[in-house]
């Protein structure tokens, strides 16, 4: 099996709460941090989205918080894409410390909203697969 792609991320100390742990909502960052990072990679960037109409939308986010992090840490975050047949595509995530620890499971629906029409595109998967350098960060 291909190693998922992933990004390391450190966590600075004024991204957490009084008690010393990463704030809730940082966990969303990193998750889109990597997400844009994957597409970067990929040579999918925002210029080359907007230029074909196109951005990507996150339609439902679910986090299951497995264990604390707290300023100092050293994690990475990774991101599979997975695809359908319909509209949207999931991607799944993992924060995961340098122990082997996962953190966070973050599980996300997308999409590509065709910027003109404000509609959904019919097939993401074809976008994606037209415009990257590397199509095997995507899953495909």
């Amino acid at each position: 099996m291909i190693e998922p792609f992933s990004v390391p991320v450190t966590v600075r100390g004024y991204e957490t709460d009084s008690l010393g742990h990463l704030n809730q909502s940082v966990y969303l960052q990193y998750a889109e941090h990597a997400r844009w990072a994957l597409l970067q990679a990929a040579g999918v960037g925002q210029a080359e989205l907007l230029a074909e109409g196109i951005a990507p939308v996150v339609l439902e986010t679910t986090i299951r918080y497995l264990r604390e992090l707290r300023a100092g840490d050293e994690v990475q975050v990774s991101c599979v894409f997975e695809w359908g047949e319909g509209k949207t595509f999931r991607v799944t995530q993992a924060i995961t410390k340098r122990d082997g620890t996962v953190s966070a499971e973050v599980a996300s629906v997308g999409g590509l909203l065709d910027l003109k029409e404000r509609r959904l595109t019919a097939r993401p998967r074809e976008y994606f697969k037209r415009l990257t350098t590397d199509p095997g960060l995507f899953g495909l």
